[in-house]
């Protein structure tokens, strides 16, 4: 795979792109098989099985997920630090699951819940209604703009939806719809 690589490059005329679809062993990222492939590679999309069993779709990890191009220069400063300070939320609810496991949420300090109720909302914030799925889903496909999704982000973790139930973020396209979503929610119960 690594001579292939090396040999695709980009020219005036045009570019390849190239997909490997990698099997992790026991989903053991580690692996000398799968690491020494990693390193040939400009992303890595890693789909989890934990994600999936959620019903959270695509189960894609956006922790052990990578791109070379998150990169401030290359898409952004607000975007890189949007992306990073979601990366953040996320992995200290990681490290806060075995906590909630052994003491439960009611032992958790008022900011640690905070950080869970946020990091909920955007795994479920993460699904996404494809138009390929339409018909499993009964959702309608969704486009949704890099700049509304990257305001969407920023304002979960800035807490401007901490008022929000997390099932109102569930396989929704925009902020908006989320809101929309949770007012509706509301009028039913």
């Amino acid at each position: 795979m690594g001579n292939l690589q090396e040999r695709i490059t980009s020219t005036k005329k045009g570019s390849i792109t190239s997909i490997q679809a990698i099997y992790v062993p026991a989903d053991d990222l580690t692996d000398p098989a799968p690491a020494a492939s990693f390193a040939h590679l400009d992303a890595r999309t890693v789909l989890s099985r934990d994600i999936a069993a959620q019903a959270i779709f695509p189960a894609v990890d956006p922790l052990d997920s990578t791109s070379r191009i998150m990169d401030p220069l290359i898409i952004g400063e607000e975007h890189y630090r949007v992306a990073r300070s979601v990366q953040e939320v996320l992995q200290q609810y990681k490290a806060l699951k075995d906590i909630i496991a052994i003491l439960g949420m009611d032992e958790l300090s008022e900011d640690d819940k905070l950080v869970v109720s946020r990091a909920r909302k955007i795994s479920r914030f993460l699904s996404q209604p494809f138009f390929v799925a339409e018909q499993f889903t009964n959702a309608p496909g969704k486009f949704v703009e890099l700049a509304d999704t990257i305001r969407s982000f920023k304002g979960i973790v800035a807490g401007e939806y901490d008022h929000l139930p997390e099932a109102a973020f569930y396989m929704v396209g925009s902020i908006e719809e989320a809101v929309a979503k949770a007012e509706k929610m509301a009028s039913e119960a």
